[in-house]
């Protein structure tokens, strides 16, 4: 499998790379890493199963550039632009290249979907962000590709896998997860392309459902 990651130096996408270049069973991934400045990845240039390539998410020519040729792509940044123009790049660079799997990062409450007082404090946290969230999960589903959307808890940086998964139509379980579980959900999908496959799915701890505030 050939995957692309955008937004490569990103904190989960720095655990996911590590992963796919040190676990077995993803020996024969070969990883496409687009980032703004390469020289933030020069420790990862020499692995013969890395290439690093200068991308800007907001320029068409070099998403497209990057995407060609993959099998898969995972975005590890939101899309926060008020146009989508992140968003927009990626889906018509993949249609024009036949690229048919993506994976998304996106936040939690984009369908109002947070129960309780964590609910209401997480919509006055992401509000000013939350149009363009909202929109870029939307152009996905619209957009013929096979997609997953990632509505991403408020992170920590715990050292486990803890996570529970909810789907759209089910309430948020959990207001906080670990950077290491949202890699490994991005490792299933990876490892099984079949794996929430034209869906949007939440992601967090349930340990942490009840609370009022996240939890680091």
């Amino acid at each position: 499998m050939k995957l692309l990651i955008l937004a490569a130096n990103g904190q989960i996408a720095r655990i996911v790379e590590h992963r796919i270049l040190t676990e077995p069973q993803f020996k024969g991934v070969e990883l496409t890493l687009g980032l703004r400045r390469a020289e933030r990845l020069a420790s990862l240039a020499d692995n013969p199963r890395v290439k690093v390539v200068e991308t800007d998410l907001e320029n068409p020519a070099s998403v497209s550039t990057a995407v060609f040729g993959q099998d898969l792509v995972f975005v590890a940044v939101v899309d926060h632009d008020a146009d989508n123009a992140m968003t927009k790049n990626v889906i018509a660079a993949m249609k024009g290249h036949h690229v048919d799997r993506v994976v998304f990062t996106n936040i939690l409450g984009i369908y109002n979907e947070v129960p309780g007082e964590f609910g209401e404090w997480n919509l006055n946290q992401v509000r000013s962000g939350l149009d363009a969230a909202i929109n870029s999960d939307r152009l996905l589903a619209a957009s013929g590709l096979t997609y997953t959307t990632l509505r991403l808890p408020w992170l920590n940086d715990r050292d486990e896998v803890k996570y529970t998964v909810t789907t759209k139509s089910q309430p948020y379980n959990g207001v906080s997860g670990s950077r290491q579980s949202i890699a490994d959900v991005v490792l299933k999908i990876v490892a099984d392309s079949s794996y929430a496959a034209n869906d949007s799915i939440g992601i967090a701890d349930p340990d942490t459902q009840g609370q009022t505030r996240p939890v680091y």
